[in-house]
């Protein structure tokens, strides 16, 4: 498999593909305004897992062709993508590389934007923050389970697939169930707090 390509390019729009916390399209709302939702996409030969730092990032595997991170491409503009390197924590929490996906594009006009992943693919290069340091699995960060949840459910309505849900992404991220009404609240503002804009919380 060719190297990534770690130039970005500049350009009026770059393509984005999230797979973390930034799948909870409020979220996306909130840190890139102007962002437009595109559709989903599956990067193939890389592992999604929870690093060190209690986030999400997805580490290449090229010797595993079954490994695969699903996420959902958007547009954003140079402002928008400004204030997304502030919340990615680049140059230091992650790196920012451009790799090639498969893209099932969204019409919005079916079910808000929902795509069968089934289809044929296009395939296009997007952005895509990624720690090449930090590759080891851990434990994610209360509050971030609290944003993946959010993010989990808006990723299924889009059409990501239910069985890479559980797979991947459920041995590290539970469903939440059960929480006292305080401390519901109380990672609630924590979570909607980091979502507009984030703390590292190491």
């Amino acid at each position: 498999m060719a190297a990534p390509q770690t130039t970005i390019q500049p350009s009026s729009q770059t393509l984005y593909f999230g797979y973390g916390s930034n799948l909870w399209l409020h979220q996306m709302h909130l840190r890139c305004p102007t962002s437009k939702y595109l559709g989903v996409a599956r990067l193939p030969e890389y592992r999604w897992i929870i690093n060190q730092r209690g986030y999400a990032n997805v580490v290449s595997c090229p010797a595993n062709e079954m490994d695969e991170v699903y996420g959902l491409v958007f547009s954003l503009l140079p402002a928008d993508e400004d204030r997304l390197d502030v919340n990615e924590g680049v140059p230091h929490a992650y790196t920012k590389e451009i790799l090639t996906v498969n893209f099932w594009p969204g019409e919005p006009s079916v079910k808000d934007g929902w795509v069968d992943v089934r289809g044929k693919a296009q395939k296009r290069d997007v952005l895509v923050y990624v720690d090449r340091k930090r590759v080891d699995e851990y434990r994610p960060q209360k509050e971030y389970v609290y944003r993946m949840n959010m993010g989990i459910g808006d990723a299924l309505r889009m059409g990501v697939p239910t069985e890479y849900v559980d797979r991947v992404m459920r041995p590290y991220i539970p469903e939440e169930k059960g929480r006292g009404k305080g401390e519901e609240n109380e990672l609630e503002e924590v979570a909607m707090r980091q979502a507009k804009n984030f703390i590292d919380m190491n």
